[in-house]
């Protein structure tokens, strides 16, 4: 995140990132970058004036509605004073050929992706992007795909837990008529 943080604080590319030197050997195909960031609540866009603040998809626990989304590290264990959306566009300036997205918040709840974020990440960034986690239910795909313009989203425990069948996923996908491998 180092050479991100460069870039987002206005100081050039310099080709040593790792992001920049994969991408110059491998291609920029060859660099997914997994963004993990989680909510901060705030009582109005002026109080983040330096994030994207959104419309949060649950108010937090005060009664809060916006909220801007925060670049995390360790896990999520250590937040960083970045924005998400900052963080996709610096990463793709630098080389990323993807983003996979996943957020803190959701993560584990099964009550769908993080839309906010999502289409805010979508809207900024020009490389595919991978939804992840939220989905608890096979049509929180279709609902992504349609509603955000991913280009693939992922989940993993409902399908080790048995909830939902990649069989059910692949369905409800088609029957939106959205193409599926």
């Amino acid at each position: 995140m180092y050479a991100a943080e460069k870039l987002i604080a206005g100081e050039a590319p310099t080709g040593d990132s790792a992001i920049e030197q994969i991408s110059h050997v491998y291609g920029r195909q060859a660099v997914v970058i997994s963004i993990d960031p989680r909510r901060v609540y705030v009582d109005s866009a002026a109080d983040a004036s330096k994030h994207t603040v959104v419309t949060a998809p649950a108010p937090s626990a005060s009664g809060q509605t916006l909220c801007w989304y925060q670049a995390t590290i360790k896990g999520g264990r250590e937040g960083r004073d970045i924005d998400a959306i900052a963080l996709a566009r610096a990463c793709e300036t630098l080389g990323a050929g993807e983003i996979m997205l996943n957020c803190i918040d959701a993560d584990g709840q099964g009550a769908g992706y993080e839309m906010p974020l999502i289409r805010a990440v979508a809207s900024a960034i020009t490389i595919p992007l991978i939804a992840s986690s939220g989905a608890g239910a096979a049509e929180h795909f279709t609902h992504v795909f349609n509603e955000t313009g991913v280009e693939a989203a992922l989940a993993a425990g409902i399908f080790h837990r048995r909830e939902v069948s990649i069989a059910d996923v692949k369905a409800s996908v088609q029957g939106a008529s959205l193409p599926v491998r």
